[in-house]
């Protein structure tokens, strides 16, 4: 085979090879992937629980990159906490040896033409189903025959004598400088290939082709390592000090474990050659590298506290945050640019802490109609301000944002739920508008000396109490689908809201008839109707609610 054509065919395996694990990775991701992204985001403490979850997320989806990345971006969400997020990384790293598990049994033991060909043909027609699941799993399959192509391809482009290559040969032969040599090409090549995974199929066609060495096959699998943190690393720019510790103890616990497994390398190896039952040297290197990966968490797994506090030591803690400026990037890395469930599940914590804001704004609002007095303008209006502004500003890149995941692959369900969402955010920020003019009133009345009768104050505060349950109702079940029975609630809070208004009204109405303070009573009614129309909002977002899927 010619130089030029054993290129063309290196690069067109290696695309085979990695589009292939694209598509397999993707076609998973779209059948299963919200309810295991759901599952991550919803992890607990139990930092052993993490790691099974990180190992199997990982295994299904076949790339440790997207997992990292999504914790990365779960952790920067507030989604996970740093300390749940150890697990889940630890578990990835483990999970991602399953590749080369898959092309060293799989790869060398017969023709992977043979069936590759008609294994891509079965996905294919699965795609042509109606059905959404079969066409993710059909693009499942289209990738996992993919995969083996490429594999074939890369098996045909080193079928060549090795000793051809001298300058290889003579660079094997060089001690502790070749191991060097290896570690750093496992490096350079994983970080521009983005896939640990992919490189362990060269590195693996490579040795069982007799063109590398065991020892240099195992250097550059510990390479590959390092070299695979390169997503972590890229999605934690311009995120939080937490996501940012994230990756950057998915890097300690790479580098780490390589740096120890180099000064122990050859008892290393030779413990794997001897804990492993074939001499088939492609279940050599995947045995090397599970071993790797699991010694490595067992090590570090109970060290966990100390990593927690070498990344805060590494990574300085954010500029205490305030209700001043809002950011909401939408990010668009490769590896998780069609995970429109984790884009949707940020959305969903982001909206939760925008229902946050406003309940908490309403809070502010009582106090200032239970006491009315300085101290409610010293302490609240200029917090409600800012609190105001900030969901102003919440709303308009929220709406961006779902704008955004709405050209991603999305189903009907989560076309609806997304365009739900800009309506829901919409209200949010109505019911913070409400809840700033209720509070300019009270201010108002403050500074204009405004007298109340107190019975008059005292008929607010089941009013008030009325509308404060509604907001809490919405608070508790925001992004969940509302049954019959909590709609039915929620119509009758409104209903309530409604009566009372019109009572509050009558009686505003009847002292200006008799006389009462002009300025003073359309206030009051102003209030009342400020405070009606947040209720109106609140029974709008339970509406939308339930009409989620």
């Amino acid at each position: 085979m010619g130089l030029i054509e054993s290129i063309f065919l290196l690069v067109g395996s290696l695309g085979f090879l990695l589009y292939g694990m694209r598509l397999m990775s993707d076609g998973v991701q779209k059948s299963a992937g919200e309810r295991l992204q759901r599952a991550l985001s919803m992890m607990t403490g139990n930092r052993f629980v993490g790691v099974v979850t990180g190992l199997l997320i990982t295994m299904i989806i076949q790339s440790s990159g997207a997992t990292t990345v999504m914790v990365v971006s779960f952790v920067n969400a507030g989604l996970l906490t740093l300390a749940q997020s150890v697990g889940v990384i630890f578990g990835a790293n483990i999970g991602t040896t399953i590749t080369a598990w898959i092309v060293s049994l799989f790869g060398f033991n017969f023709k992977i033409s043979s069936f590759a060909i008609p294994i891509f043909g079965l996905g294919f027609f699965l795609t042509l189903m109606k059905d959404s699941r079969s066409k993710n799993i059909g693009e499942a399959v289209m990738g996992f025959g993919l995969l083996f192509m490429g594999l074939s391809g890369l098996s045909d482009v080193f079928s060549f004598d090795a000793s051809s290559l001298g300058f290889l040969k003579d660079v094997q032969s060089w001690g502790i400088f070749s191991i060097v040599i290896g570690v750093f090409i496992g490096i350079v090549i994983t970080a521009l290939m983005h896939s640990s995974s992919a490189f362990s199929a060269i590195v693996i066609t490579m040795a069982f082709k007799n063109i590398i060495t065991w020892e240099m096959a195992c250097a550059m699998t510990l390479g590959s390592n390092i070299g695979s943190t390169i997503d972590a690393i890229m999605a934690a720019v311009g995120t939080s000090a937490d996501a940012r510790r994230s990756a950057v103890i998915h890097v300690m616990f790479n580098v780490l474990g390589t740096c120890f497994a180099l000064l122990i390398f050859k008892p290393f190896i030779r413990f794997v050659v001897w804990l492993t039952p074939s001499s088939n040297i492609a279940i050599q290197i995947s045995m090397l590298h599970t071993v790797f990966k699991t010694v490595n968490t067992l090590i570090l797994l109970p060290l966990s506290d100390q990593l927690i506090k070498l990344s805060h030591f590494l990574v300085k803690d954010d500029v205490e945050a305030d209700l001043k400026t809002y950011r909401l990037e939408f990010q668009d890395s490769s590896l998780v640019k069609e995970s429109t469930a984790m884009h949707i599940i940020r959305l969903e914590k982001e909206i939760a802490d925008m229902t946050d804001v406003a309940t908490n704004m309403f809070d502010r609002l009582q106090i200032g109609i239970m006491k009315r007095n300085q101290e409610f303008i010293d302490s609240h209006i200029e917090k409600l301000t800012a609190a105001e502004d900030y969901c102003d500003q919440m709303h308009e890149q929220l709406a961006r944002y779902i704008i955004n995941c709405q050209h991603l692959p999305i189903t009907d369900a989560q076309r609806n739920n997304l365009s739900l969402m800009v309506s829901i955010v919409g209200e949010l920020e109505g019911m913070t508008d409400q809840v700033f003019c209720a509070g300019k009133l009270i201010e108002k009345s403050i500074e204009k000396k405004m007298k109340f009768p107190q019975e008059d104050m005292e008929r607010l505060v089941p009013y008030v109490e009325l509308a404060r349950q509604f907001l809490q109702f919405i608070r508790i079940n925001i992004n969940k689908h509302l049954n019959e029975d909590k709609l039915e609630m929620a119509t009758e809070l409104e209903d309530q809201i409604d009566l009372y208004r019109k009572n509050l009204r009558k009686v505003a109405r009847k002292r200006l008839e008799s006389g009462a303070d002009v300025k003073a009573e359309l206030l009051y009614i102003d209030l009342v109707r400020q405070i009606e129309k947040i209720g109106d909002h609140a029974f709008s977002i339970s509406e939308m609610l339930a009409q989620t899927a």
